[in-house]
């Protein structure tokens, strides 16, 4: 199964390489570039079209080698990896009608939030419905840490699943506004996928977890600060399906609260920032929200938000993976 892993790694690595020395020049070509928020941080105009859409790079080579490096699982009848692979595209495809709206309007502004929550919960319900289907789900929750299980009545258990999956995603869309932070942040969380299912010999799983490491890696060699490409809506929202669907197929839901620690943060501080504001009539707890923009603008610089962030990400990983090593 190593060496498996290995060439799920190697082989995602090589193919976003290849795949993004090819696609930002053809991006820059059509003009595909990102509009920056006129209310953010006022140094954020010079990435101005800065070309947009390059989670496309991570996409084909993780996709490339579920398909070629998973024929193994496919012939056992294990087909976890196609699933994650199916429902990240899903929000992927999601995220490019988001991507495609803002570069025709040539403003940031894509789906109406109405329109992405309806078919993000769509998209969840038909995830956890197949994974129950091919017998990889229960209607239990397996409790990190405690190693305890909490039975729940499956419509419970449904409603509850598609509220963990869509905020789930959307913490990581929120995450990535940093150059490499994104990235950075979810290489641990992939590692973690990974490692785990080795551990309980879930080489499909693993597989997955594994192109995603190698995919994000060489995507960070061009989305790290300063930026020569962002992955868009199209890449946080599969890196958010990915991430949740390989939760959901391990049938640990919970594991996200500490894995996802970082996205979590990043959520709340912009729940927090609303609240208050509508509250008090205008103040603000934050310079502004999210947390890294707030950082940002107390003098942080990117790449420093960036290491911390992802310092954070990956000892909370290190910890989730002793809080359900000894699961099965």
């Amino acid at each position: 199964m190593i060496v498996e892993l290995l060439w799920g790694g190697v082989g995602s690595f090589l193919i976003t390489s290849l795949v993004g020395m090819i696609l930002i020049p053809l991006l820059r070509k059509k003009k595909a570039g990102q509009s920056i928020k006129e209310d953010g941080p006022v140094w954020h105009m010079s990435k101005q079209g800065t070309p947009t859409m390059g989670g496309l790079m991570f996409i084909a080579g993780i996709t490339v080698m579920c398909v070629l490096g998973g024929l193994n699982e496919i012939a056992a009848g294990d087909w976890r990896h196609i699933i994650i692979l199916a429902f990240s595209l899903i929000f992927a495809a999601i995220g490019f009608l988001d991507d495609y709206e803002k570069l025709k309007k040539k403003q940031n502004l894509g789906l109406t939030a109405l329109q992405k929550f309806l078919l993000q919960l769509a998209a969840a319900i038909v995830l956890i419905l197949l994974l129950r289907l091919e017998g990889h789900l229960s209607s239990n929750l397996y409790v990190p840490f405690f190693d305890v299980t909490i039975h729940l009545p499956y419509p419970v258990y449904l409603v509850l699943a598609a509220f963990i999956i869509v905020g789930c995603v959307n913490a990581v869309n929120i995450t990535d506004g940093v150059d490499g932070l994104a990235s950075g942040v979810s290489i641990p969380v992939a590692v973690f996928y990974t490692a785990i299912s080795a551990v309980w010999g879930y080489s499909s799983v693993g597989l997955f977890g594994a192109a995603l490491t190698g995919g994000l890696c060489a995507f960070l060699i061009f989305n790290f600060y300063p930026a020569k490409i962002f992955m868009g809506d199209t890449g946080s929202l599969f890196l958010g399906g990915a991430i949740c669907a390989s939760a959901f197929a391990l049938d640990m839901p919970l594991i996200l609260i500490p894995l996802g620690i970082v996205y979590i943060i990043e959520t709340l501080s912009d729940i927090i920032q609303v609240a208050y504001f509508k509250a008090t009539h205008g103040k603000r707890i934050f310079k502004m929200a999210p947390l890294h923009h707030h950082l940002e603008m107390s003098g942080w610089g990117e790449r420093r938000i960036f290491a911390v962030f992802t310092a954070i990400s990956a000892a909370f990983a290190c910890l989730s993976f002793f809080a359900v090593m000894n699961r099965f």
